[in-house]
């Protein structure tokens, strides 16, 4: 397995020209596209992702240790896949739509400004984990562990508080509703 330091990645296709399996770590990928290529045995370490397409990416215990997403497609990832023992990752304005985090552990992790439509948060661990000015339209929380996360700014979301931890999370007065929705009840 090869080692590959602080190297500058600019708008390659990997799908034909393929990632060489290995450890990056402190490495750049600038409008890069993986879009729905086999990353297995690929580990990223410290590592920017901007203006990339992941969609469909293909993960096989991967770590992702400090790796920061800015600009990106993710749709329909699976990182539930991924080796959540040094999983720390950072979303900024990327589109997540569709991806899983099922079973995952990703404490403290932040999410800006992301799309983040019908993601599977399923017995995820969420715990203080940050959804600023995200829209998370039909995603799942079920079993999810939401204690001090904050969704002060997230919108769109539907949470059971009946099926949920959710200790100290912060939540809006607008975004009450979301917490309420299966009561079917009306608020003025």
């Amino acid at each position: 397995m090869i080692n590959i330091e602080s190297q500058l990645f600019e708008k390659i296709n990997f799908m034909d020209t393929p990632l060489v399996p290995g450890n990056y770590e402190k490495c750049t990928f600038n409008q890069c596209d993986f879009s729905e290529v086999d990353l297995a045995d690929i580990n990223f370490y410290e590592c920017r992702f901007t203006g990339c397409n992941l969609s469909l990416a293909k993960f096989s215990k991967n770590t992702m240790n400090e790796v920061l997403f800015k600009d990106c497609k993710l749709v329909g990832l699976h990182f539930e896949y991924c080796n959540d023992v040094l999983f720390t990752v950072t979303f900024e304005k990327c589109q997540l739509n569709l991806s899983s985090f099922y079973r995952m552990k990703v404490k403290k992790t932040k999410f800006i400004h992301c799309m983040m439509h019908e993601v599977d948060f399923t017995e995820t661990d969420l715990s203080s984990s940050v959804f600023q000015q995200c829209d998370l339209s039909g995603s799942t929380f079920l079993d999810t562990n939401l204690e001090k996360a904050d969704f002060r700014t997230a919108y769109h979301y539907h949470i059971d508080l009946e099926s949920n931890r959710i200790k100290k999370a912060k939540f809006s007065k607008e975004g009450i509703l979301g917490l309420l929705y299966k009561y079917d009840i009306d608020i003025e």
